[in-house]
């Protein structure tokens, strides 16, 4: 079984000034997203990869949820996850070195939301901070789809 996590980056902060990629979190998101984790807690979840977009706001999201999850591994960057088209996160995932059963990953709207609507057709709308499980029975990458895709659980960005 694989297991994927898939989370939009918390709240950011409105700055016309910057890059879209260089805007960071507010401090509402870091906040809230601290506060989420204590829920992820609660549901003992295990995560074997962090694999997030570089752009700023969720490198920062998901360093808390490193942090607050206790994960010591590496934090994987990919710059496909950052305007990446459904297609592109599929290609992503299905890279994924089998050992790994669960995978954490932290990207942006429309892509995240897409791809969870793809593989279990939530129709939910994926806000800032939100996070969706969903469970896959098979033993590759490879071989994820929405025929063997299962939604555990969505909750919405708080």
């Amino acid at each position: 079984m694989k297991t994927l996590y898939l989370m939009r980056h918390a709240q950011k902060e409105i700055d016309n000034t910057k890059d879209d990629y260089d805007i960071e979190l507010t401090q509402e998101g870091i906040t809230n997203t601290i506060n989420f984790c204590k829920k992820l807690k609660e549901k003992n979840i295990t995560i074997e990869m962090i694999l997030t977009s570089p752009a700023t706001r969720a490198e920062q999201t998901a360093q808390i949820i490193a942090e607050e999850l206790n994960y010591d591994g590496i934090i994987t960057r990919n710059e496909v996850i950052y305007k990446a088209f459904l297609n592109e996160l599929l290609e992503t995932l299905s890279y994924t070195y089998d050992n790994i059963n669960s995978l954490f990953m932290v990207g942006h709207n429309p892509a995240i939301g897409t791809l969870a609507f793809k593989l279990t057709k939530l129709r939910e709308n994926f806000e800032m901070g939100s996070i969706a499980r969903i469970d896959f029975d098979c033993d590759s990458w490879l071989d994820i789809s929405e025929e063997n895709a299962k939604l555990i659980y969505f909750e919405k960005g708080i």
